[in-house]
């Protein structure tokens, strides 16, 4: 063990001379302990948050969309289908189309998307597990089926038990002239509901989901899609599956991935978990450098022993080191502690769920605050730490004085 950290250990272990250095160092490695626990729980926090709210939209949201390079919408023949079906890893390809429509159910009417999909579309989806009532169904018999979003059911006040009722499905006509009478300018065919699904407030209150050719018949699109959504098999590569249909595709289309789907929200989230990093990385620079005062006291206490050491031929770069490893012990002490005692926390929420969301007056997926640890969380934060500390503990060494023989204070030079 080197002389520096081998006198910097003794110094952190023994009892010093005035109770108020211990006091001081005892505050400094609570200060640090305390800052890196808070800020490790918080962001595993935000980690299990943005966890939850991507597998929300993962559900409804493909792992790749292909869409127009120009217009609303394309038609089928011009998608490479058999192309795209033999790059590996492709499981399922979905035709799409959408458009917003009004509907009427009873006395009550709502604006909302009309989403047409193929039969392939229940082989990959995961909204059968977001299903609040009825079932996911889009064809009985031959024929066709609704699944609502839990919002477009509310406003419509649908009721899956009522089978003598439908839906209204009214969309502008696209050919024959424009009139003023409603039976004329819109076409209207009514479909019978299956299913309420409920994933996020988004979805929820604006989609309805019926067969691609109901929804191509009422829109007056036959053979017209708006996307064409792509899911992969286990363990595939997105990005460069991503690539490959891009090539096949051609510049007619618009590939976008699932996180560039929802760019915003993943924007959004990534930027409030670093908010958040950078407001508690400034409490925790500020506690860090409580070891600025503690490393001064502690010099202050040890001037006998400078003084000595000096005697039997220390340099002063030795001395310096000594009270430079001593504070990064103490605020590596501390950063290990919070790192710790932040990782047992977070480990006892995800396993316990011990602090509950307080769900009086709503209904909510989960009832105790999510949490997901990350190793890069734990890196980024150990590293700002010991940065931080390695700056807090040179100062003092660097520039407070020591007593030398005749008692004049002397600086580190």
């Amino acid at each position: 063990m080197k002389l520096p950290i081998f006198i910097a250990w003794r110094y952190l272990k023994s009892k010093k001379s005035h109770n108020a250095i211990n006091i001081i160092s005892g505050i400094s490695v609570a200060g640090i302990t305390i800052g890196t626990m808070a800020l490790i729980v918080v962001l595993s926090v935000f980690n299990g948050f943005e966890s939850l709210v991507i597998s929300l939209y993962n559900t409804f949201d493909p792992q790749i969309k292909v869409y127009p390079a120009t217009g609303k919408t394309f038609e089928q023949s011009t998608y490479p289908w058999e192309k795209i079906r033999e790059i590996p890893g492709i499981k399922a390809q979905t035709g799409v189309i959408e458009e917003k429509v009004l509907l009427r159910y009873g006395n009550n009417q709502y604006l909302a998307v009309l989403k047409g999909v193929d039969d392939s579309y229940l082989d990959w989806t995961g909204l059968d597990s977001m299903m609040s009532e009825g079932s996911l169904m889009l064809k009985f018999k031959d024929h066709p089926l609704a699944i609502a979003g839990q919002g477009v059911a509310y406003y419509l006040n649908l009721k899956l038990d009522n089978y003598s009722r439908e839906i209204e499905v009214y969309a502008p006509r696209r050919a024959g002239p424009v009139s003023a009478r409603a039976d004329q300018a819109f076409n209207r065919m009514d479909i019978r509901p299956a299913g309420i699904f409920s994933v996020q407030q988004d979805f929820d209150s604006k989609y309805i989901i019926v067969p691609l050719s109901f929804a191509a018949e009422v829109l007056e699109s036959p053979n017209q899609l708006s996307a064409v959504e792509i899911s992969l098999q286990p363990g595939a590569d997105m990005n460069a599956i991503q690539e490959q249909i891009g090539t096949v595709a051609g510049n007619g289309f618009i590939i976008k991935n699932r996180f560039q789907q929802q760019a915003t929200l993943y924007q959004v989230m990534q930027t409030e978990k670093w908010a958040i990093f950078m407001i508690l990385g400034f409490i925790l620079f500020i506690a860090t450098f409580n070891v600025i005062g503690s490393l001064s006291m502690l010099i202050l206490d040890k001037k006998k022993d400078i003084s000595i050491l000096r005697s039997m031929g220390a340099s002063t770069k030795l001395i310096r080191n000594i009270f430079l490893t001593e504070g990064i012990l103490v605020t590596l002490s501390g950063a290990l502690a919070g790192l710790l005692l932040g990782g047992i926390i977070s480990w006892m929420q995800q396993q316990f769920g011990l602090i509950k969301i307080n769900t009086q007056g709503g209904s909510f997926l989960i009832d105790a605050y999510p949490v997901q640890m990350q190793l890069t969380d734990f890196i980024h934060v150990f590293i700002i730490i010991s940065a931080i500390g390695l700056i807090a503990a040179w100062i003092p060494a660097r520039t407070l004085t020591r007593t030398g023989k005749n008692n004049t204070a002397l600086k580190f030079q």
